[in-house]
């Protein structure tokens, strides 16, 4: 288009990670975490990219066009059919790699918004529906991608269109009750997802299908209304126990948390544990996490309910 102009100057935004499953919920149920990586980007006239890494990932990240955040952003370009002569981009991030905490969904996410926010007018020209849909590009479920985009607890969905065309994915935040309190357990090893995912069967049995299904309905209700049946509402049949011979270290820490009666899951596809404790209980956690390898990093991370965000250059 010839009236596709782009902005002048810089333009900073972060983007949360993420934590999907959160037991029951499998491909479908992704919460926002406080712990963001950080974009800055500018469109340039001189052709070609510059791309800066910092933090998580900076040794073995892609400075070229294979990086994930400059594939989005440059998907995004397409998609307004703006193409900047070239742009610089600097990434700083926390969101730990490999540990199931949604890194390569926030910088899918983060780098779509990102070239929605170097053109002008580009919220007209590419939605957040839009944004969600073409995300779905680089990751082939939703979860993590709602939670990085919309902030707070989501639950999303595929819809298949019946003529061959890709599915379209939607989502939405039920409230998240002010008593819950997520905390990360971090591994200083990753796992990477295609791996956890291979070992997943293709069937499933039926009293476990039937089991995640009333789980998913109560989980919904204790995240936004009873954190006291958070316990039983993150139990799960489908996946993390067939995934045990991946993460045997990460099973035996839930197994022992559950024992104790703190809502202990995999994070995503591991091998990060998500603790959803109640605020009530929180006095309860030291004695049940002194089993916890010291190794372990643990953090309790509140729930971002903004998702990914423009803000102001620092000064």
């Amino acid at each position: 288009m010839s009236d596709i102009a782009f902005v002048s100057g810089a333009v900073r935004l972060i983007v949360p990670a993420s934590s999907a499953n959160l037991g029951p919920g499998f491909d479908s149920m992704g919460l926002a975490l406080a712990m963001h990586d950080e974009l800055i980007a500018m469109v340039t006239n001189d052709k070609g990219i510059k791309v800066d890494v910092e933090g998580e990932g900076a040794e073995s990240v892609a400075t070229d066009e294979t990086n994930l955040v400059v594939r989005a952003m440059n998907r995004g370009f397409t998609a307004m059919n703006a193409t900047p002569p070239g742009f610089i981009l600097k990434c700083r991030n926390a969101i730990p790699h490999g540990r199931g905490l949604g890194s390569s969904a926030s910088a899918a996410v983060g780098g779509l918004i990102m070239s929605r926010s170097l053109v002008e007018g580009g919220e007209n020209l590419l939605t957040d529906s839009e944004v969600l849909n073409i995300a779905l590009e680089f990751e082939n479920h939703p979860d993590n991608l709602s939670a990085a985009l919309y902030g707070g607890f989501n639950v999303s969905w595929l819809v298949s269109s019946g003529t061959g065309a890709p599915d379209t994915a939607d989502a939405v935040q039920p409230t998240v009750h002010p008593d819950l309190v997520p905390i990360v357990l971090i591994p200083p090893h990753g796992l990477a997802t295609s791996k956890a995912r291979g070992v997943l069967s293709q069937q499933v049995d039926r009293s476990a299908a039937c089991h995640n299904l009333s789980r998913t309905g109560l989980l919904v209700y204790a995240m936004s209304q009873d954190p006291s049946l958070i316990l039983e509402a993150t139990s799960d049949r489908l996946h993390q126990d067939a995934r045990a011979s991946v993460y045997p270290e990460t099973t035996a820490i839930i197994a022992s948390l559950r024992s104790k009666g703190i809502a202990a899951m995999a994070s995503g596809a591991g091998p990060a544990v998500l603790l959803l404790v109640d605020r009530n209980r929180i006095n309860e956690l030291e004695t049940a996490l002194s089993e916890v390898p010291p190794e372990w990093t643990r953090i309790a991370v509140p729930v971002d309910f903004e998702g990914v965000r423009i803000l102001p250059l620092p000064v």
